[in-house]
């Protein structure tokens, strides 16, 4: 199995000084590493961007340690007025439950909320369980053990995860909880969406969560789901931008809206967003300025790269408020570092 190396990502022979550093998610670290491929090809300029987790991510970013962070956990906005940061989305995309049973084909299984919470919690230990039997009746389940597979590093990732399962769980969301980083009752942990495909790909009758690109690249076995109406979608673009529509992005600090869980018959229950965190006063202003670059062109150049992977790109109305959000990282002299071509 052919899966994403997401460690780092080095475009070029040798990182120039002039190259842009990042650190953080592994959710966007696909579109991330194709949009920096097609930017050094254009521009020269490369992009070394470590994809380490959301948790990491904001560490470096606070240390100062990169230009940018990535987080698919939004910071509020005391934490971030706290730290001197800005925060914008770049894209959204959809996590999505992955899956190795013998026979069990992407897509032929569905299941519900409270069936994955349960899963996740250990109450559900086989998968012919009756519950699993319910939603798929004409499944051919294996009598046989669930092994889990979960993240073991802060994650954003994990925290839309577990944002969803509290929502439709009583019992996830007061026992288990909500966070980039949990107490998981069951199964194996492993770093990033590369490390929780990698121990599916290679553990049988396992499930886990990823983000949708890792399995679309991989050619991994996913699970549809029951969303928040009742209706059985399929993990694809237009269910992730279904369940967008309807985001008020102006309404949380730092565009912080989190998509899960959204109404609508066509809506996928796990669309999250990603973030990247600049600093307002950074000490180098050209750094941060070259990588306000790269995202300006990446609105502008990447949407169709992002569509391909069923990431869906930011709406126009919200890039253009990004626009305005940059302003307000400046240099030593007061300026903005960068202003977006109009």
């Amino acid at each position: 199995m052919a899966l994403i190396a997401g460690t780092a990502l080095m475009l070029g022979h040798a990182a120039q000084a002039a190259d842009i550093s990042g650190a953080g998610a592994t959710f966007p670290y696909p579109i991330y590493a194709q949009w920096a491929d097609a930017y050094k090809q254009k521009t020269g300029t490369g992009l070394n961007y470590q994809s380490i987790g959301s948790g990491g991510g904001i560490k470096q970013i606070e240390a100062k340690t990169v230009t940018f962070g990535a987080t698919d956990k939004p910071l509020g906005g005391e934490e971030l007025e706290k730290n001197g940061l800005v925060q914008f989305p770049t894209v959204m995309g959809g996590i999505v439950p992955v899956l190795n049973v013998e026979g069990v084909k992407p897509g032929e299984l569905v299941l519900d909320g409270d069936t994955l919470a349960k899963i996740f919690m250990g109450e559900i230990t086989e998968w012919d369980d009756a519950a699993i039997k319910k939603l798929n009746p004409d499944a051919k389940l294996p009598s046989a053990a669930i092994a889990v597979v979960h993240r073991s590093d802060g994650s954003g990732t994990t925290f839309n995860f577990t944002y969803y399962l509290g929502q439709v769980s009583a019992d996830w969301k007061s026992n288990v909880g909500v966070d980039s980083s949990v107490e998981w009752p069951v199964g194996i942990g492993a770093k990033g969406n590369e490390g929780v495909a990698a121990n599916v790909g290679q553990t049988a009758n396992s499930i886990g969560y990823v983000e949708y690109a890792y399995a679309l690249q991989n050619k991994m076995t996913y699970a549809d789901m029951m969303n928040k109406d009742g209706k059985k979608v399929a993990p694809e673009a237009a269910a992730f931008a279904a369940a967008a529509e309807g985001a008020d992005w102006s309404s949380q600090p730092g565009f912080g809206v989190i998509l899960a869980n959204q109404a609508g018959e066509k809506s996928w229950p796990m669309t999250a967003a990603t973030f990247i965190l600049i600093h307002e006063k950074p000490d180098n202003a050209q750094d941060a300025a070259e990588a306000l670059k790269f995202f300006d062109w990446a609105y502008a150049e990447g949407d169709d790269m992002a569509a391909k992977l069923d990431y869906i790109p930011m709406p126009d109305a919200v890039v253009k408020d990004i626009h305005e959000e940059w302003s307000k990282i400046q240099g030593q002299d007061g300026k903005p570092v960068f202003t977006a071509s109009k």
